[in-house]
């Protein structure tokens, strides 16, 4: 009596026991939104905050080159009145030197030869340099930066000069002092006091890419290439992205440029350590909610199981309806409340119908209706069986030539004859296993098991001379032209093979028609 009665339960009672899952699950859904919200929020406020660091140490950056150039420009005026003063040039570059600490050294060119250095290098006095710095002074005769340069003494070196010349205007040299990148300097000094821990950390690259300043000294002076952040900023752009840097950790950056010199800032923060907080907090939540969620998930476990197993098992016997076995097998499901119970009956019903048209349907689904050859779906579908199986296989590529001039002439119907004509002339002289499929309008492929190129070719000649040798009624003769490739001789990729296949097919095409071309051949 109770069995009978069981299949009378209605299925909305059932799912009021199933609510509270659906509340369990809103609530983990409501969870991973807020955690995806405050996780964007946070990499949002650090990619600002690194964007307004970066703009501010640019600023800072360039400040400090202006004031340089200042300095520079100061001195230029005073070696200018007296330029062969060598006690004035000297007390000059030491007063340069040593008054604000800007120049890891100082010299002086007159007349293209070091006239005063600081620190005092004799050797050098009274000789020409040939340093890329020097030349380039030289050469612009205006204030300028140059590109980071290895020096003769093995420094790398940034060097800054003021152009020098005499009461006529006349250009008679330049003063200048220079960076040694990986020396202690005011530069190195005023980027590294702000300098953070937790993994973040900054650096300068020059407009070549070159790096100038790194907390890491054995990256000074690399050349940074494949970079987007660091081509953007030396390009004179300024924003902020996420990227992955050279030990492959994801990164929080901020990046400006200099604008004097052409240099970039870069400031990054480790996405880790950006989200670390978070990801405690996150945690802490998770270790809380477990244990009611764990007594929860039992008891939906427990309402959800006999619930579903009937329905699991219809869905089951619904993958398989083409089975022949299916109605016995939907007849053994126990169906113990009222809506499975219909649904079996409705499945009942349904089964016989489906099987005899499923049968129909797949017929339909991998065959093309006019020539009742494969169609591209059912062709890739055998493709892949040959190549699953590492059989060689040939592809023939086939195409009416002028087709548009037959459905011009004679008619759309006359232009179906001609396709349904010319697929049974492909099938005459198909073998067994050969695959026949229109993949487009007046285009086929035949697919040849176990051939090669030379035989392959062999195979579309004959084709192609008894298309042209056979004469339709009413449109009179047609020719076809067809490009060959071979699998895996062209290639292990099927989308290449049929790349192959089009392009000798397209010089077939372009070089008379009425012809099969190899690919290999062209």
């Amino acid at each position: 009596m109770i069995k009978k009665l069981l299949p009378a339960l209605n299925l909305r009672f059932l799912i009021l026991l199933l609510a509270f899952s659906a509340a369990m699950s809103t609530l983990v859904g409501s969870f991973y939104s807020t955690y995806q919200v405050q996780k964007e929020q946070l990499t949002t406020y650090t990619l600002n905050s690194n964007l307004a660091y970066a703009q501010k140490l640019a600023s800072a950056t360039d400040n400090f080159l202006k004031a340089a150039l200042q300095q520079l420009a100061y001195s230029a005026k005073v070696i200018e009145q007296s330029a062969s003063d060598s006690k004035l040039l000297s007390k000059e570059v030491i007063r340069l030197n040593h008054q604000t600490d800007s120049f890891n050294s100082v010299v002086i060119n007159v007349h293209g030869v070091i006239a005063a250095t600081s620190p005092l290098l004799e050797k050098i006095i009274g000789k020409a340099i040939n340093s890329p710095g020097a030349i380039e002074a030289l050469k612009e005769k205006r204030p300028l930066i140059s590109e980071p340069y290895m020096s003769a003494a093995g420094n790398l070196i940034v060097f800054i000069s003021h152009p020098l010349f005499d009461k006529e205007a006349n250009y008679i040299g330049y003063v200048g002092g220079s960076l040694y990148l990986k020396e202690k300097n005011i530069l190195n000094e005023l980027l590294e006091q702000h300098y953070y821990k937790g993994g973040s950390y900054l650096y300068v690259v020059s407009s070549s890419k070159r790096i100038l300043y790194h907390p890491e000294p054995t990256r000074i002076g690399n050349v940074v290439n494949s970079n987007s952040v660091i081509d953007d900023v030396v390009s004179g752009g300024q924003g902020k992205s996420l990227v992955v840097n050279s030990v492959g950790k994801p990164m929080i950056a901020g990046y400006a440029p200099v604008a004097l010199s052409g240099w970039g800032i870069v400031a990054q923060r480790p996405l880790k350590t950006t989200l670390s907080s978070l990801d405690i907090l996150t945690i802490e939540v998770v270790k809380r909610t477990i244990p009611m969620a764990l007594i929860t998930f039992i008891f939906i476990g427990l309402f959800a199981h006999f619930i579903a197993r009937p329905l699991k098992r219809l869905a089951d016997n619904a993958d398989t309806l083409d089975d022949p076995q299916s109605l016995e097998k939907l007849k053994a499901v126990k169906s113990w409340y009222f809506e499975s119970h219909r649904l079996k009956l409705a499945m009942l019903k349904g089964v016989n119908i489906l099987q005899m048209q499923i049968g129909q349907l797949r017929h339909d689904a991998q065959t093309d209706p006019l020539t009742e050859t494969h169609n591209r779906r059912s062709l890739n579908g055998l493709l892949n069986q040959l190549i699953f199986k590492q059989t060689t296989f040939a592809i023939l590529e086939i195409d009416i030539d002028f087709f548009k001039r037959v459905n011009d002439t004679f008619g759309h119907d006359k232009g179906d004859e001609a396709l349904v004509y010319l697929t049974n002339i492909i099938k005459k002289l198909s073998r067994k296993d050969d695959i026949v499929a229109r993949i487009g309008g007046e285009e086929f492929v035949l697919v040849l098991p176990n051939e090669d190129s030379q035989s392959a070719f062999k195979i579309a000649e004959r084709l192609r001379t008894t298309v042209e040798s056979s004469k339709i009624d009413t449109i009179g003769y047609i020719t076809i032209s067809i490009g060959i490739a071979t699998w895996p001789d062209h290639s292990n990729d099927i989308d290449q093979v049929y790349k192959c296949a089009d392009k000798a097919l397209y010089h077939a095409k372009e070089h008379g028609r009425n012809q099969s071309v190899v690919a290999d051949l062209l």
